[in-house]
């Protein structure tokens, strides 16, 4: 880092990549200032603590995470077991963040609104490099204030900034004010959220895992509480990319998902709208909520379910120098390597701080928000990114730039966030995988998730 590392390096996020980099820069002797927005750490996880990853424990965790975690005395939980978001937090998020460590350099309920240089905005070029950055952060009593930086990595995530339910990236006209009968995007139908959808009209909108969780999850409300409906509407010809591969997956608890979502349309609890991209929404009043299709379609919920994606939100970067992909948002080296008209997840190279860099220097953008609007990111990938991007900033050039992760071509998207992606890395110090039996025992490569398209990022039918 051109500037003094007196400073800290600001990380945005204490999801499990944000930690993971506050991790990875202990090791490396730098002192991390983890901004967390949420009243606690993986507060994003929080909203989806009741969705099971087809990925196991090994997979899920990061190296550098585990060092500090088992040199505390953590117990690791069994390799193999799938952990709910819940299980995520609560077996290993919320212990990393409570280490001595952590702890001390963890402000939760700060919110990032901006980051910028000291005294310099974004058209100002001399000594900019040597110049500290300034984090302005709004905390939850109000207050609002600026931290100095020597760098900052942005793991802040996407889950914030859901994708529109309308058409040409736009919401659809009137979403806004339908905004009470519109849901999060994986809601607990079957827990927190029940009242919300027994007895009613719920319209799921989107063909990726957030949608097949859903719908699976309302199935069994409705087989509880007569009178519930359920409907799906995707803008694609076919829900094939959303079924996976059935009996012939290579992980049993994907195939079984996929198979029984199938099951549900074919047999009617599901009713299926293909081709119906949103229009427009109109909501009564103490009435249905009126989904009209681009062709004149219509469809009538009590409650709308938007699967459909998320995207980075870049305001607070307004004074940054970034460089971004035009199509994706994403790096723009990173762009054409994750673009998902063209590449599933185990079709992107492996990256590191080199293609992640701005024109900014010492600020990288890591994690979901790293891949801008491309469903393909890897949880694997992230703990590589922030592995590599801590050597950087540590002057290890030669370390930043070996990256070590290798992913299958036939990489698949994961069921844990909506959008995100698993594949297997490598398994940490303290875990002890299973070589048969299980949903491990599979042959290589072994996949995790959904598909997201069988040759390229999207299927034909998309």
């Amino acid at each position: 880092m051109a500037v003094t590392n007196t400073l800290p390096v600001a990380v945005i996020g204490a999801g499990p990549i944000g930690l993971a980099a506050a991790a990875h820069l202990l090791e490396r002797g730098l002192e991390p200032l983890i901004l967390e927005a949420g009243p606690a750490p993986a507060a994003a996880i929080e909203q989806w603590r009741h969705i099971r990853l087809f990925s196991p424990w090994q997979y899920n965790t990061d190296a550098a995470a585990v060092r500090l975690l088992a040199a505390a005395g953590w117990e690791a939980p069994e390799a193999t077991a799938l952990p709910t978001g819940g299980e995520l937090i609560d077996g290993y998020l919320t212990p990393l963040a409570a280490l001595p460590e952590i702890a001390p350099r963890l402000h939760t309920g700060a919110r990032v609104i901006a980051v910028t240089r000291q005294g310099m905005d974004k058209t100002h070029s001399r000594n900019r490099d040597t110049t500290p950055f300034v984090v302005r952060v709004e905390h939850a009593d109000g207050e609002v204030r600026d931290y100095q930086a020597a760098a900052v990595i942005d793991a802040s995530g996407t889950w914030s900034t859901r994708n529109p339910l309308g058409t040409s990236g736009l919401p659809a006209v009137g979403e806004a004010a339908a905004s009470a009968r519109i849901s999060s995007p994986l809601p607990d139908v079957l827990g927190r959220e029940r009242d919300a959808f027994a007895g009613r009209t719920a319209v799921v909108v989107g063909a990726g895992h957030s949608a097949a969780n859903t719908l699976i999850n309302l199935s069994e409300l409705a087989a509880q509480v007569p009178g519930t409906k359920i409907v799906w509407a995707i803008r694609g010809a076919s829900a094939a990319k959303v079924y996976g591969g059935g009996d012939a997956d290579g992980l049993a608890a994907r195939g079984q998902l996929g198979s029984r979502l199938r099951a549900l349309v074919e047999d009617g609890t599901v009713e299926l709208h293909t081709g119906f991209g949103i229009a427009a929404l109109a909501a009564g009043d103490g009435g249905p909520v009126t989904l009209t299709a681009t062709d004149g379609r219509t469809l009538e919920a009590d409650v709308v379910v938007p699967a459909t994606g998320f995207r980075p939100n870049l305001d607070m970067l307004r004074e940054l120098r970034l460089e971004l992909d035009p199509g994706v948002e994403a790096p723009r080296e990173l762009g054409p390597l994750i673009d998902p008209e063209f590449h599933s997840c185990g079709t992107v190279e492996p990256h590191g701080a080199r293609m992640l860099a701005h024109p900014e220097q010492d600020f990288y953008i890591v994690g979901m928000k790293s891949y801008g609007r491309a469903p393909t990111f890897l949880l694997a990938t992230g703990y590589e990114q922030v592995r590599s991007v801590a050597a950087a900033l540590a002057g290890d050039r030669e370390a930043a730039d070996t990256v070590q992760l290798e992913l299958p071509e036939t990489g698949v998207c994961s069921s844990d966030i909506g959008t995100s992606c698993d594949a297997p890395a490598a398994v940490p110090a303290g875990f002890v995988a299973e070589t048969s039996g299980g949903c491990c025992g599979a042959s290589e490569p072994v996949l995790v998730g959904f598909p997201t398209g069988m040759a390229h990022g999207r299927s034909g039918g998309n």
